[in-house]
């Protein structure tokens, strides 16, 4: 009879407690960060407890680190690139273009120019440049708060149909496992969608109509 390791239900009982923390930080007054990295170091910590020798651990424990490592090394490259084009005011071109007032209009132009500064930048990064953006372009309102959930939902689409725009797809490319054109070609329409979708959805709100007069 099949038997499941103890040390595989003991880390996935702190992964799904930790996860639990990370979902419900705000209820629970957590730390997400804190919380994550307190499971990630029990779960590397009950691994290596049942790892059959030390050196195995410390083997795993090596190429894992050196993964996370090329990822880290590349978002600190990424975010220097973007501190310095904003302190030089590269991003004002976009602030400045974007004048309309009108919210369906405002709401398609914030997820297209999201969406394709993602797939040249990471999408965490694209976030934070265009939650920065939103802050000088729109008042403290509800509405602001709509236009921030887009900024995420075409971060993450933007960044999906190219090797440089996602974490995971950039390991993928690192890794020789996915190449740049055809992952392009296969997953831009499919991106796309997953923009058009939630953006068209929101333009046919009345909730969205109603915050015309809080811009």
């Amino acid at each position: 009879m099949f038997r499941i390791p103890s040390i595989d239900v003991a880390m996935a009982l702190i992964f799904g407690i930790g996860y639990a923390g990370i979902i419900f930080e705000e209820s629970l007054a957590f730390n997400k960060s804190g919380v994550g990295l307190l499971m990630a170091v029990s779960l590397w910590a009950v691994r290596s407890i049942g790892a059959p020798s030390t050196d195995i651990a410390v083997s795993e424990l090596t190429n894992a680190s050196a993964e996370v490592s090329e990822i880290v090394f590349f978002l600190f490259g990424a975010m220097t690139i973007v501190e310095i084009v904003d302190a030089h005011q590269g991003f004002k071109l976009v602030t400045d273009n974007i004048t309309t007032r009108k919210p369906r209009t405002l709401l398609w132009e914030i997820g297209l120019v999201t969406f394709f500064l993602s797939s040249v930048l990471d999408n965490l990064t694209s976030t934070i440049v265009m939650v920065s953006l939103l802050r000088k372009l729109v008042p403290p309102s509800e509405f602001r708060k709509i236009l921030g959930a887009v900024v995420v939902i075409a971060a993450n689409a933007g960044g999906a149909w190219t090797p440089i725009g996602d974490v995971t797809t950039t390991m993928l490319w690192i890794h020789g496992q996915i190449s740049s054109l055809q992952t392009m070609k296969d997953l831009f329409v499919p991106s796309a969608v997953s923009l058009a979708v939630p953006l068209a959805l929101l333009s046919l709100t009345r909730y969205l109509l109603a915050m015309v007069v809080k811009i």
